[in-house]
């Protein structure tokens, strides 16, 4: 199986590290063998235009045609018709970091139901299992 997932302009990636930890980039420009040019684009992901080392970041599958050191505008637009932001929540990467927020959120009462829950479901799987 060949590698597929380059670092290119247009590369949408997940930052992994620092203070935009969990939010969508775009790669603008490759600055060197370790580093990139972000951008978010600010108003859909909160990630402004830095350099950022490529180790901070997971590259995605998804890919937007954009220029060379593209404006905030035309990223935007380019977003807009990649429909990335639904493509991304497709994905089931997206769903397991949501499950992971969500069960990270759960009260004392949410974490007793949720085990209830698995228990019963392990309960019907083994007498599935069991009668067959």
């Amino acid at each position: 199986m060949t590698f597929t997932r380059f670092v290119e302009v247009g590369r949408v990636a997940l930052v992994n590290y620092g203070p935009e930890t969990g939010k969508l980039c775009t790669i603008i420009d490759v600055v060197d063998q370790t580093r990139a040019l972000i951008d978010g684009p600010t108003k859909l992901t909160g990630v402004s235009r830095q350099i950022i080392t490529l180790k901070r970041l997971s590259l995605t599958d998804i890919k937007v045609k954009i220029g060379l050191n593209a404006r905030q505008k035309s990223l935007e637009k380019a977003w807009a018709k990649g429909d990335v932001v639904a493509k991304w929540a497709a994905t089931s990467w997206a769903k397991k970091i949501a499950a992971k927020k969500k069960r990270a959120s759960l009260n004392d009462f949410g974490r007793f139901k949720m085990a209830a829950a698995k228990r019963k479901r392990n309960a019907a799987v083994k007498a599935k299992v069991g009668s067959a």
